[in-house]
């Protein structure tokens, strides 16, 4: 099966997780996958994630934690939104001085730059711009 747009279908997975009270969920690995996962756990979003091997050989498997805070009762996710900006049809990009703020700094903008992909606010202090993959608070 051939996705159109993989990065979205990371972000649904991982929102309709949230949604439904998942501790973890798995989707197909990529470069790209495996960068945002890990600044989504950088900044607080997720407990961890990890690149395992799928039922098939050539596929392997990324499988991430999503945070919870509380008690088991009163237990509720640290990610309380995800927004892709940039699709396949509709490429969004920004300057460096640009760079969005989401929700008054709360969340964090997930950029691809010529340096990498990164926060906004690291890209900030880069002095660099690029395409705004994602927000999220």
């Amino acid at each position: 099966m051939s996705l159109t747009d993989p990065i979205a279908d990371m972000l649904t997975r991982i929102r309709n997780a949230v949604l439904a009270g998942h501790a973890q969920v798995a989707m197909p690995n990529s470069k790209i996958k495996v960068e945002i996962a890990k600044i989504l756990k950088d900044e607080g979003f997720l407990e961890s994630y990890e690149v395992v091997d799928g039922d098939l050989e050539a596929q392997k498997v990324l499988r991430v934690k999503i945070k919870y805070v509380g008690d088991r009762r009163e237990r509720r996710p640290v990610l309380s939104g995800l927004e892709r900006v940039s699709r396949p049809g509709r490429r969004i990009y920004t300057k460096k001085t640009d760079i969005p703020w989401v929700l008054s700094g709360i969340g964090v903008a997930i950029l691809s730059t010529p340096k990498g992909v990164m926060t906004g606010v690291r890209a900030r202090q880069l002095g660099v711009g690029g395409e705004i993959i994602c927000k999220v608070w």
